[in-house]
């Protein structure tokens, strides 16, 4: 798997986690890793992968143009191999092929 980067956005709800997807593909070129759902779906995290750069430039627009404010955001440049291994089982319980 190669993965540059890897951009994290954690809202509250279904509808800003869609919305934050939308912002951040358009803001940047950036690819969907899988999403996660927590507390009920009352949170959800939506993790997108690109250059270091595109990963940055979506997460800040993200953060800047949600719907809802963003609980937590992170961009991790360079991940580590066990980073990449969870992301990849998380892929396929989501059937997202990486």
């Amino acid at each position: 798997m190669n993965i540059k980067a890897i951009g994290l956005i954690e809202v509250s709800g279904s509808v800003a986690a869609i919305d934050t997807l939308d912002i951040m593909c358009k803001a940047a070129n950036v690819t969907l890793v899988t999403w996660e759902k927590k507390l009920g779906g009352r949170l959800v995290t939506v993790i997108v992968t690109g250059d270091v750069s595109d990963v940055t430039a979506a997460v800040a627009a993200a953060n800047a143009s949600c719907i809802v404010k963003p609980c937590a955001s992170a961009v991790i440049p360079n991940p580590h191999e066990e980073t990449k291994r969870i992301l990849a089982f998380s892929a396929s319980n989501h059937n997202i092929e990486l």
